[in-house]
């Protein structure tokens, strides 16, 4: 769809930035309860320096779950079993000018050592309790946190 209307218009699209973007994430913890997060690095899409739950773009005709795990397998080179769904967010960005609307998946670490494979988007990642978050924390992942404590 954005190929299209980029054909259309003769410019580049983004979304996020000139239509709404569709993106995902996960609250993937590991045996001990820990939840895994990412700080974005200088080539993110926004909230650079900030720790999320990582995540990503859908991309056109990709199910919800299935970009998720491929974002998390490109990204760090782990596998989850997804467990439920936190919820649907609105994630806008006035500063930065994006509008996304993020879906967050919660999961379970199954396999793989998390590495950081997209080094230019990721400065550094880690396992942590959710009572002893990195600071500062992105929007979304603020969001999500709350959302989950009140659950």
């Amino acid at each position: 769809m954005i190929e299209y209307l980029q054909e259309l218009s003769g410019e580049k699209i983004e979304p996020g930035r000139h239509c709404i973007g569709v993106g995902v994430g996960a609250m993937v913890f590991d045996a001990d309860g820990r939840v895994f997060m990412a700080r974005r690095g200088g080539g993110a899409r926004n909230e650079s320096g900030t720790w999320e739950f990582p995540g990503g773009e859908v991309n056109f005709g990709e199910r919800l779950e299935d970009a998720i795990r491929r974002e998390l397998q490109e990204e760090y080179g782990i596998e989850i079993t997804i467990s439920g769904c936190l919820g649907a967010f609105d994630h806008i960005l006035p500063a930065e000018r994006q509008h996304w609307v993020a879906v967050t998946f919660l999961a379970r670490h199954t396999a793989g050592s998390p590495d950081i494979r997209e080094p230019e988007k990721c400065s550094a990642i880690g396992w942590f309790d959710l009572n002893d978050m990195p600071e500062p924390l992105s929007q979304i992942t603020s969001e999500n946190a709350a959302r989950y404590r009140n659950r």
